[in-house]
């Protein structure tokens, strides 16, 4: 198993999100340096050097209250310039987040926002699972790797299926907007009010 300090020492050095960097070095044997080298080929790391080149400086905070006024949730979307931020397509889709969080209640913004360790932890619980117990290793670790993935798509808001259309991910309808807009989109944090709950804010 990878350590989870070494996971995370690879993504600061390369900026490659947490799956990306675990699968490279589970590919390197937990070699660092032959990990960054299949980053480099796959392109996840020039992708993300890329991408955090640009800066998101502009946006817009948008809230959302459901009609029967007892859930509500904040959204903080950012872009790259302010007319794009003043356009309706990028407040619309500000507002399916915003929907969307106030609906499913994500834990957080993306699997490369939660801590490595919760990674850790959640990956152990799905090893520890009697029904695994005598199955070959590389099988253990595949259906784990299966438990993850669905585990992402509850508990990350751009995993979610998108509630107003589950053939997409909250993912894919931003980078739809990417594609349609021309700039980079970012959701950089969220807020999800419950009446009489303690507000929970994410990154």
């Amino acid at each position: 198993m990878i350590d989870a300090k070494i996971v995370a020492d690879l993504r600061a050095m390369t900026g490659a999100g947490i799956v990306e960097c675990k699968k490279a070095l589970e590919e390197a044997g937990g070699d660092m340096k032959k990990a960054v080298d299949v980053l480099r080929k796959s392109g996840a790391a020039k992708a993300a050097k890329k991408s955090s080149e640009r800066q998101t400086a502009e946006g817009v905070v948008h809230a959302y209250v459901h009609s029967n006024e007892k859930v509500g949730a904040l959204v903080e979307l950012q872009c790259e310039t302010d007319f794009v931020a003043r356009t309706q397509d990028f407040k619309d889709l500000a507002h399916d987040i915003a929907m969307q969080i106030a609906a499913t209640d994500p834990v957080w913004v993306s699997p490369e926002t939660i801590p490595a360790g919760e990674v850790e932890k959640a990956r152990a619980s799905f090893m520890a699972e009697p029904d695994l117990a005598k199955k070959p290793e590389d099988i253990r670790a595949k259906i784990v790797e299966g438990k993850l993935g669905k585990w992402y798509a509850e508990v990350t808001l751009t995993k979610q299926l998108w509630v107003k259309d589950d053939s997409k991910t909250i993912e894919q309808l931003v980078n739809e907007k990417i594609a349609t807009i021309g700039e980079k989109i970012v959701i950089a944090r969220f807020c999800r009010f419950l009446l009489s709950a303690t507000p929970s804010v994410r990154e």
